[in-house]
C-alpha cells in the first residue's frame, strides 16, 4: 500500500518515508495540488498526502484517503483513469446501517432470488459510468454478494446477496466507505428525481432558445450587410456580443451532448453525441477564432440553432417515452403510503405498509388503493384493476376472491384479509419484471448501434475528404460545407429508429394487459406461424367447486375433500382453486408435483396421491381426479370445467391472422375432444406430459415453424422456455411466468391476437424508420457535399428527421383494448 502522511503543525511523518515534510510541501507547490484527488473538493490547510505511483496526491480528509487506498489495494485504480467527474466526499462517520437488516424493511423492499435476496436502492453519489464500474466490482468482492448491477443514468443499484453469509448492512458499509450513501428506492424518490431532471432539461432548453434567437438576430444583421457598409468596429461588436450569447448555449445547454461525446470516445465507441458535440464545438471555436482575427465569416448561429433544435428533439423524444411507459411507470407508485388496519377489538389504526403482516385485516374507503394482496371479507365489492390487467371497467368480486395491491376500491368500502405483503405482492412482482424488461436491449437495437458507430466513423473520414476537395475548389467555403455535412448527416434518426418504436410498443402492450419480459419475444411474436395452447387454466376455467364425489372403503366425503384440500393447498395448478374454499385441519408434508400425473404428500403419517387414475389409485384414466395411496382408491372427484367465454373469439382471431392452432393438454382424451369440437381445432393432443409438449414444439420448429406457446401451470414452464415465444397467463404459476417471454396480466385471451397485431405493426414501423433514416441521408449527403445547404438549414433538417422517426413510432400507441367477454 502506498505511503501516506499528514502535514500538521508538528510536521510528524514516518521516518521510513522517502519524503520529509518540507519535501512534501515543495512537491505540492510544484505540481499544483489544490483539490482532493478523490472528491475534488478544495484541500484544507493541512491536507493528507499520498504517494500514488511516484506522484503526490492530496486528500481533504481521512475518509477520502481510506477510500483511495482501498480502491488501489483492490486493484481497482482504473476508476481514477476512467472517471469523467470527481467522486463524493467520504465521511468517516458512517450512517447507521443496522436498520437495513430489519425484517420489515427486507419484507417491503427485498425479494427472494436463487441463493438469497435482491434489493434495489438509490444513491446520489454515482456521477458517471466509472462510478457504476467501481460499485459493481467493489461490492462483488464482498463474500456473500451474489450479483451487483449499478446504473449511472438512474442512480440505482441492484444487489443480490445471501443473508446466511453476509448481512445487507455489511454490504452497504462497503458502499458507504466509497462515498455512496444508500437510500431506499421508493416510488416517491424516483418521481422527485425525475422531476428534478425534467426541470434541468427545461432550463437548458430555455437558455438555448433565448440564445438561439439572439444569435440569429445578430447574425441576420451581419448577413444583410451585402455591400459591406457596416463599420468594422460595429461588425466586431456584433460578433463579440454573439460570442457571449452563444457560449452558455454551447457549454451549458449543450453539456449533455459534450458529456455523451466524451463518454463515447473514452469507450472507443463513437456515436451520435460525437457528431453533435464535434459539429457544435467546430462551429463555435472556428467562429471564436474568426472573431479574434477579424475573419470574413462566423457560424455562431449554426452552433446555437443546432443545440436548440437537438434539445427540442431530445425533449420531445423523452416526452414520447414518458407517455409510452406511463402505464408501466405507474406500477412503482400504485400502493398507498399508509394502510388502515383493523384491531382485534374492531377499532382501526393507520400504519405504514411495512407494519402490515399476513393475517391482518385492512380497510379501504371508496376511491382508496389496496395496500397489499388479500382475500375479500365482504359479500361483494368493486375494484378497478386497469393498472394491473388493462381492464377499463371495475371488476365485481365476491367474498373470498383475491384482491391485489395497487387496485382501487370503488363504490363501497371494503375489508380484506392480507395474504401477501411487500415484495411478495403481485404488484411488486410485475414492477420487478418491467424493470428487468426495460433494462434489456434487443438484438435489433444493438445492431442499430453498431451501424451507427460505423456510419459516424465513415462520415468523419468523408468530411476530411470533402474539406480537402473544397479547399482546392473554393477555399472560402471549405469549412462551411464540411460543417453542413457533419450537421445534416448526424445519425439521430438512425439511433432512434428502434428505441422509439420499442418504447411505444411496451407502453401499448401495458395498456393491452401484456407485459413483455424479454425484448426478443416481440420479434418472434411478429414472425409466429403456429400457436400451441395449453387447456386447463388457459382455454378453460375451473369453477371453485367440485361436482360429483364418489368415495370408497367407507371414506366420508368430507374427509376425502379435506385430504384433497390439504394436498392442493400450496399447488400452483388451477385445479387447486376447486378446493380453495374447503376447510381442513390436515397439514400435508413432503408434497411433490409429478408433472402430468398429480400430487403426492404425507398426511398424519400416511402417503396420499391426488391426480390421474393410474398414478393415484391404480384405476383407469377416465378424466376424473382420483384420491388414493397409489394402490387403492378412496375417492374420485368430477371437476366442473368450462371454456373461457372469449376462447372461441380469440382462436378465430388468431386464425384470421394466418396462425395455425394446436392444443396440447395433460387431460384425458374425452375432455380434449369436447373442447376441440367447440373451438374447431384440428391438431389436438391429450395426456401430454411436459416432455410431450416440448417434443411437439420441437417437431413444429424442425418443420420451419415459429411457435408461440400459451400456457399456465407449473408443468408448462419447460415448453414455455423451449418455444420461440411464450405467453403465460397472469393468474398462473410464478414459475411459468418466469419462463415466459410475455405475461398476460389481463384475464382475457383476446389480448393475444391484439399483441400479435401490435408486434407485426412494430416490425413495420421499425422498417419504415430505418428506410426513412437511410433515405434521408442518401438525399441530404449529396446536397451538403455540393454546398447547397447552409449549416443552419442542415440543423433544421436533422432535427426534423429525428422528429419524423419519433412521430412515426408514436403511432404504435394507438391501440384499442379489446373488451373481455363476460
Amino acid at each position: 500500500m502506498a505511503d501516506a502522511w499528514t502535514l500538521g503543525t508538528a510536521g510528524a511523518f514516518d521516518p521510513t518515508d522517502a519524503l520529509n515534510v518540507d519535501c512534501a510541501v515543495d512537491v505540492i507547490s510544484q505540481v499544483g495540488v489544490e483539490t482532493c484527488y478523490h472528491c475534488g473538493e478544495a484541500l484544507p490547510a493541512s491536507p493528507v498526502l499520498l504517494d500514488v505511483d511516484g506522484s503526490v496526491k492530496g486528500f481533504c480528509c481521512d475518509g477520502c484517503l481510506a477510500a483511495a487506498q482501498w480502491i488501489r489495494s483492490s486493484d481497482l485504480g482504473d476508476y481514477y483513469r476512467l472517471r469523467s467527474m470527481a467522486g463524493t466526499r467520504v465521511d468517516m462517520e458512517l450512517p447507521d446501517l443496522a436498520a437495513w437488516d430489519r425484517d420489515d424493511v427486507l419484507a417491503d423492499h427485498a425479494f427472494p432470488v436463487t441463493g438469497g435476496l435482491e434489493i434495489t436502492l438509490l444513491t446520489d453519489g454515482m456521477r458517471c459510468a466509472a462510478c457504476a464500474w467501481l460499485i459493481d466490482r467493489a461490492l462483488q468482492r464482498v463474500d456473500g454478494v451474489l450479483d451487483v448491477g449499478a446504473n449511472a443514468v438512474t442512480g440505482r443499484i441492484r444487489i443480490a446477496w445471501d443473508p446466511a453469509r453476509v448481512a445487507l448492512s455489511s454490504v452497504l458499509e462497503r458502499l458507504a466507505l466509497l462515498g455512496y450513501r444508500p437510500y431506499l428506492a421508493s416510488g416517491a424518490a424516483q418521481e422527485r428525481e425525475k422531476l428534478a431532471e425534467r426541470r434541468r432539461w427545461l432550463l437548458r432548453l430555455g437558455i438555448a432558445g433565448l440564445g438561439a434567437m439572439q444569435t440569429m438576430m445578430l447574425s441576420e444583421a451581419l448577413y444583410l450587410d451585402f455591400n459591406h457598409h457596416m463599420a468594422l468596429y460595429t461588425r466586431d461588436f456584433f460578433r463579440w456580443v454573439t460570442f457571449l450569447v452563444c457560449t452558455p448555449v454551447v457549454f451549458y445547454s449543450g453539456w449533455p451532448f459534450l458529456q455523451g461525446a466524451w463518454r463515447e470516445w473514452r469507450e472507443r465507441h463513437p456515436g451520435m453525441d460525437t457528431l453533435v458535440a464535434g459539429s457544435t464545438l467546430l462551429a463555435y471555436l472556428a467562429s471564436a477564432v474568426e472573431t479574434v482575427r477579424g475573419g470574413a465569416h462566423v457560424w455562431y448561429d449554426a452552433a446555437a440553432m443546432f443545440v436548440f433544435l437537438l434539445l427540442c428533439a431530445r425533449m420531445l423524444e423523452q416526452r414520447a417515452r414518458r407517455i409510452a411507459s406511463s402505464q408501466v411507470d405507474a406500477l412503482a407508485r400504485a400502493r398507498p403510503a399508509l394502510a388502515v388496519r383493523e384491531r382485534p377489538d374492531g377499532t382501526r389504526e393507520s400504519v405504514p405498509l411495512t407494519a402490515l403482516q399476513v393475517g391482518d385485516i385492512t380497510c379501504m374507503a371508496a376511491g382508496e388503493a389496496v395496500p397489499a394482496d388479500g382475500v375479500l371479507l365482504d359479500e361483494q365489492a368493486m375494484f378497478e384493476e386497469a393498472l394491473l390487467t388493462g381492464e377499463s371497467h371495475p371488476v365485481a368480486k365476491a367474498q373470498g376472491a383475491q384482491v391485489f395491491a395497487g387496485t382501487v376500491c370503488r363504490e363501497t368500502p371494503a375489508r380484506i384479509e392480507v395474504t401477501r405483503v411487500g415484495s411478495a405482492t403481485r404488484l411488486s412482482q410485475l414492477t420487478r419484471l418491467v424493470e428487468q424488461a426495460q433494462a434489456h436491449r434487443p438484438p435489433l437495437a444493438r445492431m442499430a448501434d453498431r451501424v451507427g458507430t460505423w456510419f459516424v466513423v465513415a462520415l468523419m473520414l468523408a468530411s476530411v475528404a470533402v474539406f480537402i476537395g473544397w479547399r482546392i475548389h473554393d477555399p472560402s467555403r471549405a469549412f462551411e460545407v464540411t460543417l453542413s455535412l457533419l450537421v445534416i448527416s448526424c445519425p439521430c434518426a438512425l439511433s432512434l429508429a428502434v428505441p422509439a418504436a420499442l418504447t411505444a410498443t411496451h407502453g401499448a402492450l401495458a395498456r393491452l394487459g401484456v407485459l413483455s419480459l424479454r425484448a426478443e419475444g416481440l420479434d418472434s411474436l411478429a414472425r409466429a406461424t403456429d400457436v400451441v395452447f395449453d387447456k386447463t387454466g388457459t382455454l378453460t376455467r375451473i369453477d371453485p367447486a367440485v361436482g360429483e364425489i364418489r368415495t370408497f372403503a367407507h371414506m366420508p366425503a368430507s374427509e376425502a375433500m379435506a385430504i384433497a384440500a390439504a394436498l392442493e393447498r400450496d399447488s400452483g395448478h388451477p385445479i387447486a382453486a376447486a378446493f380453495a374454499s374447503v376447510q381442513t385441519l390436515h397439514a400435508a408434508s413432503g408434497v411433490k408435483v409429478h408433472a402430468g400425473q398429480g400430487l403426492s404428500g404425507r398426511i398424519n403419517g400416511r402417503e396420499w396421491r391426488l391426480g390421474r387414475g393410474p398414478f393415484a389409485a391404480a384405476q383407469a384414466d377416465d378424466g376424473r381426479l382420483w384420491l388414493g395411496d397409489g394402490l387403492a382408491a378412496v375417492a374420485c372427484f368430477t371437476l366442473e370445467e368450462r371454456m373461457r367465454p372469449d376462447a372461441r373469439v380469440a382462436v378465430n382471431a388468431l386464425r384470421e391472422l394466418g396462425l395455425r392452432i394446436h392444443l396440447a393438454s395433460g387431460d384425458a382424451s374425452g375432455a380434449v375432444e369436447r373442447l376441440t369440437r367447440q373451438l374447431d381445432i384440428d391438431d389436438a393432443h391429450a395426456r401430454q406430459s411436459s416432455e410431450d409438449k416440448l417434443a411437439l414444439v420441437r417437431k413444429l420448429q424442425a418443420e420451419g415453424c415459429v411457435v408461440a406457446m400459451v400456457g399456465d401451470g407449473l408443468n408448462d414452464a419447460p415448453v414455455l422456455a423451449g418455444a420461440d415465444v411464450s405467453l403465460a397467463m397472469g393468474e398462473g404459476a410464478s414459475l411459468a411466468q418466469r419462463a415466459a417471454d410475455m405475461v398476460l396480466t389481463a384475464p382475457s385471451l383476446l389480448r393475444i391476437p391484439a399483441a400479435v397485431q401490435l408486434a407485426r405493426r412494430t416490425q413495420r414501423i421499425i422498417r419504415q424508420n430505418f428506410a426513412w433514416a437511410v433515405g434521408y441521408n442518401l438525399l441530404a449527403l449529396p446536397l451538403a457535399v455540393m454546398g447547397q445547404v447552409t449549416p443552419s438549414l442542415a440543423a433544421l433538417g436533422m432535427a426534423l428527421s429525428s422528429l419524423m422517426v419519433t412521430a412515426n413510432a408514436l403511432r404504435l400507441m394507438r391501440v384499442s383494448v379489446p373488451e373481455s367477454t363476460s
